[in-house]
């Protein structure tokens, strides 16, 4: 069981790092000056936010691995399904992210910006150097529930044979019927993974809060 959790811990920090990452470049395309650039991030999250999560991992499998015979990088089915499970989060997670970040950005006085830019500042540098590192600071708040629920939403790699919580939590059931006990196990696993994370960043947020 440990084993499984700590498969879930992995699944849901890659992922989380990888959302971040992608999630902070469509911000920074949906914001941008580019029409291209906000036209692609734009529908990109209106479009993945609305396709069930499970569709856009057995996708991942059955699409890419099983029809393009895309591998991440090994052979190993199991590695293999891990890693396009991670894909498969980060894709869904970071439209979410986008939009976090996204209400960070709205929240920083749109005088800042132009102060900047009237100083000789790039685009660029006005995102990196005065709007992103407020925004983050406003958005620690919906940042911790887009986490929260990326830790949660980890179950649905069970579907492709990712063996984390919710996968021993099926075998599990099949092997020992003890439905009602087995579910308690996986639920307070997953209650010392979330619970914990959103105290703690709940006190981050309200430290790193930008004062109005």
């Amino acid at each position: 069981m440990l084993g499984a959790f700590w498969v879930t811990v992995q699944l849901t920090l890659l992922s989380a790092v990888g959302s971040l990452i992608w999630g902070t470049l469509l911000a920074a395309m949906r914001v941008g000056p580019v029409p291209l650039m906000r036209g692609f991030a734009t529908a990109y999250v209106n479009i993945v936010r609305n396709i069930p999560l499970t569709v856009i991992i057995l996708f991942s499998s059955l699409g890419l691995y099983s029809t393009l015979n895309i591998t991440m990088g090994s052979n190993v089915i199991e590695t293999s399904n891990f890693r396009l499970a991670v894909l498969g989060l980060i894709v869904y997670t970071s439209a979410f992210v986008c939009e976090a970040l996204r209400s960070g950005i709205n929240t920083v006085p749109v005088g800042q910006a132009e102060a900047a830019r009237a100083i000789g500042l790039s685009f660029t540098q006005v995102l990196g150097l005065v709007v992103l590192p407020q925004a983050f600071r406003a958005a620690v708040g919906p940042l911790t529930n887009v986490l929260i629920a990326l830790t949660k939403n980890t179950t649905v790699a069970a579907a492709i044979g990712v063996a984390e919580a919710a996968y021993l939590m099926k075998k599990m059931v099949e092997n020992e019927a003890q439905l009602v006990l087995i579910s308690a196990v996986i639920a307070v696993g997953f209650c010392l993974l979330t619970l914990p994370t959103g105290l703690l960043l709940g006190w981050v947020a309200k430290k790193v809060a930008v004062k109005r």
